[in-house]
């Protein structure tokens, strides 16, 4: 019975002192912000038939639609083509976030392209039973982002939107989603890292994450430790571990916006051909520092040519962001609203 009772008091002084070391540690603990973020999240299902001859196996249809550049990330996984089946169903599996209380749901384009019939199934708590049919409001192929409408009699719980711009490397993250047909998996990891081009397309500025993002994991939400949305799970890169992509919800706030009030994105244009000034074109210029792009020629009648921007001036803010290379020109110029004033610092 000593014996007992030792063992037992050695063992509380264990636990006891693991228990201190956490809370010295500061780790965080994420089960309230899973039980308040989760019921926002949705798993997405679509189907499109195929008259193709050969079908794929389940790792296949959930790789399918990857956005393009992806396809070296994902080769590795491919099934194995054969057979004969004409006019097959072919299913893929994602990962979708309410984004209002009356049923409007963002997704990853690839996610829902070419699809037949898309269908959204509910967290538990939301009285989780039978998949929803939801309508396809609209996409947007080059950010890769698409926006659902569920009809539902519910007040359904949405996400609250944070500012991505604020974040900082080494923060912790948490991550929602339906990886490989396992419904409302929750991972967390850090933000490793900010402003990262993997060449997925022309708005390429991408938040890197250790938190495990897997195939089923797109278009689900990336959250910040208040539980507030600061990214939107994209894409991983299969070749190593803990290496996932997220799309900066301030990239995506203004495409949603768009989508929500008229199905499409509007197209921006300054009237601007540019091009990056780089160390050859700085010496030629007589510059001392490589930066910024040159404005190559001015389109008559455009806003451009309206506020008196002229070839042969460099581009090096709006609106006091930082214009390093045309990426950055593209990237400011995707979060603005049509109409809106811009404010351009130019060297002459």
């Amino acid at each position: 019975m000593m014996i007992k009772k030792c063992l037992a008091a050695m063992l509380a002084v264990t636990f006891l002192a693991a228990s201190q070391l956490a809370q010295a540690a500061n780790l965080p603990d994420f089960s309230e912000l899973a039980a308040k973020s989760g019921p926002a999240v949705v798993n997405i299902g679509t189907e499109r038939k195929a008259s193709g001859n050969s079908q794929d196996d389940l790792m296949g249809e959930m790789f399918r639609n990857m956005p393009p550049g992806f396809d070296k990330f994902f080769d590795q996984f491919g099934g194995k083509r054969g057979g004969k089946r004409p006019q097959m169903k072919q299913k893929s599996l994602g990962s979708g976030f309410i984004v209002s209380a009356d049923g409007y749901i963002v997704t990853n384009n690839h996610v829902v392209a070419d699809a037949d019939v898309i269908r959204v199934t509910l967290d538990q708590s939301n009285g989780k039973s039978e998949a929803i049919t939801a309508k396809l409001v609209g996409a947007d192929e080059e950010t890769d982002l698409a926006l659902l409408k569920i009809e539902t009699k519910k007040t359904l719980p949405y996400l609250a939107f944070g500012n991505s711009d604020e974040l900082r490397i080494g923060e912790w993250l948490l991550a929602i989603g339906n990886p490989f047909g396992l419904d409302h998996s929750v991972t967390a990891g850090i933000l490793s890292a900010k402003n990262r081009n993997i060449h997925a397309g022309p708005f390429d500025n991408f938040l890197q994450t250790d938190a495990s993002i897997n195939p089923g994991n797109s278009g689900g939400p990336l959250l910040n430790i208040e539980g507030v949305l600061i990214g939107i799970n994209t894409a991983v890169d299969a070749r190593a571990e803990g290496i996932g992509f997220a799309i900066p919800i301030n990239k995506a706030r203004r495409v949603m916006h768009d989508l929500m009030s008229a199905g499409r994105v509007a197209p921006l244009w300054l009237g601007l051909d540019l091009q990056d000034v780089d160390g050859r074109t700085a010496m030629a210029l007589g510059l001392k520092d490589a930066g910024g792009v040159l404005v190559t020629a001015v389109f008559p009648g455009s806003p451009a040519a309206k506020a008196g921007i002229a070839p042969g001036d460099i581009l090096e803010t709006i609106n006091s962001s930082p214009v390093r290379d045309r990426r950055d020109y593209l990237d400011i110029l995707r979060n603005q609203t049509a109409g809106t004033p811009l404010r351009l610092q130019l060297l002459r």
